[in-house]
């Protein structure tokens, strides 16, 4: 079994997991759904505070570890602030909410390769995050100079950005969990090769 370098795990792949799962669902509902406009905004304010406290959750997990908190802190930040802003002029202005949406979704892929760069030590973790993040950064200039498009279009555009966070999510959360099993695995064998290596030096001096 190859030896995996613990600085590689990323303990929260759970939380990666959980978000994934919900970023791919709300985003293929503000792709492809057929709702209204503000329906949808309403929707995305959901997703976005429910992903607040999700991160929220994760910080304070990561602060009884003291490693990881401030990360998931930033992003609480980001998802419930968008989520506010939304939830109070989503009705009014639907333009200032492509606005909000176009800030959050640039803001979001600047944290992600901030995150790979700096906060990711794993080579598929840290292409996976800047990833991530260099798709959401174009997204995000995209919808802020696309003037000419319908507002459905930029919800759109922003449904594109929630499957591409929700896919890569899934997949960071997937390879970490894998790393972590295996981890675990090795673990148990190294604790089990020693008991076996203690075994044979007592019988050893035995005799």
């Amino acid at each position: 079994m190859a030896h995996i370098n613990r600085r590689f795990i990323d303990k929260h792949w759970l939380v990666y997991v959980i978000r994934g799962g919900f970023a791919a669902v709300f985003g293929a509902i503000a792709l492809f759904g057929m709702m209204e406009i503000s329906q949808v905004m309403v929707l995305i304010s959901i997703f976005l505070l429910f992903m607040g406290i999700v991160d929220s959750v994760s910080a304070l997990y990561a602060s009884t570890r003291k490693h990881g908190w401030f990360n998931s802190v930033i992003d609480a930040v980001i998802d419930v602030a968008a989520a506010v802003a939304l939830l109070i002029w989503g009705k009014a202005d639907l333009t200032l909410c492509t606005i909000i949406l176009a800030v959050y979704t640039v803001a979001s892929g600047l944290i992600d390769i901030f995150h790979g760069f700096l906060s990711t030590v794993d080579p598929t973790d840290r292409f996976i995050r800047i990833l991530a993040g260099g798709i959401g950064c174009v997204l995000g200039v995209v919808i802020l100079n696309a003037g000419g498009f319908e507002v459905s279009t930029f919800i759109r555009f922003f449904g594109a950005y929630l499957l591409v966070v929700g896919v890569t999510s899934l997949i960071y959360g997937v390879h970490n969990r894998a790393q972590y099993a295996e981890d675990l695995v090795a673990r148990k064998e190294s604790r089990t090769t020693k008991k076996k290596v203690a075994a044979k030096s007592k019988t050893a001096k035995k005799k």
